[in-house]
């Protein structure tokens, strides 16, 4: 079975959800932590949503330096499926494992919103099981969300169609070209900032036409990085 390890830092507050997704997703959960240097031989990451450190200094610029990282760096280097959400997604970009920033939301408050958004780019390790174009609605929960980056920056990730979602309807924190979430070159390293472990079990997901808080479009998220590890072990 695939075995995919959730990192809890110091303030992580859904390291349990994404653990219960992977479940969910036909995957076994591992638990890590942030102090350790032990990934457990897991075969793929999630870096969880939370306020890591209390976001002092910046979100996720002290957890992108806790000892684990080093073994997060060092798996990613080998192709490893890595996901960030949020918090996890601050980290990524704070240890330069993704290209830009997160800032404060243009309008200076907390949001949270069921948010739908745009599949741009369905050939990362994350995504495999969503089609470029599709829409899709994920609940969104932050308040450092921006995401910003040099005019040449975001011509790159544009161009080399790096850019894995965007915003659709609304854009929620005031993020460059409406960018939801990007990957690296490789395609093993996706970040983003609302969160697809809330919205994989009916009855806890956003509303949708069939049904109140029916929608499980974040369930794809993790069958994604199953099919990829099998894909890798093959």
């Amino acid at each position: 079975m695939t075995r995919i390890g959730v990192i809890t830092f110091p303030g992580s507050l859904d390291d349990r959800d994404a653990q219960r997704a992977i479940q969910i997703a036909g995957a076994e959960p591992v638990a890590l932590w942030h102090g350790s240097h032990d990934l457990e031989g897991v075969d793929a990451l999630v870096l969880p949503g939370g306020f890591s450190y209390g976001d002092y200094l910046r979100a996720g610029a002290i957890a992108a330096l806790a000892p684990i990282m080093s073994e997060v760096k060092d798996a990613a280097a080998k192709g490893m499926p890595i996901l960030g959400i949020c918090n996890g997604f601050q980290m990524l970009v704070e240890a330069h494992l993704l290209p830009g920033g997160l800032i404060r939301n243009a309008h200076q408050q907390f949001i949270r919103r069921d948010q739908r958004l745009r599949v741009e780019n369905a050939d990362t390790a994350w995504t495999s099981d969503l089609s470029v174009g599709q829409e899709i609605v994920i609940p969104l929960k932050n308040a450092d969300g921006g995401y910003i980056a040099s005019e040449s920056e975001l011509d790159r990730l544009e161009g080399e169609g790096l850019v894995a979602f965007r915003y659709v309807g609304v854009n929620p924190n005031g993020s460059l070209r409406d960018i939801a979430g990007i990957a690296n070159e490789r395609g093993n390293v996706v970040g983003l900032m609302p969160h697809p472990e809330h919205a994989v079990e009916p009855g806890f997901g956003p509303d949708t036409s069939a049904a109140m808080r029916s929608g499980v479009d974040g369930l794809s998220f993790f069958s994604s990085a199953i099919a990829a590890v099998v894909a890798q072990a093959a």
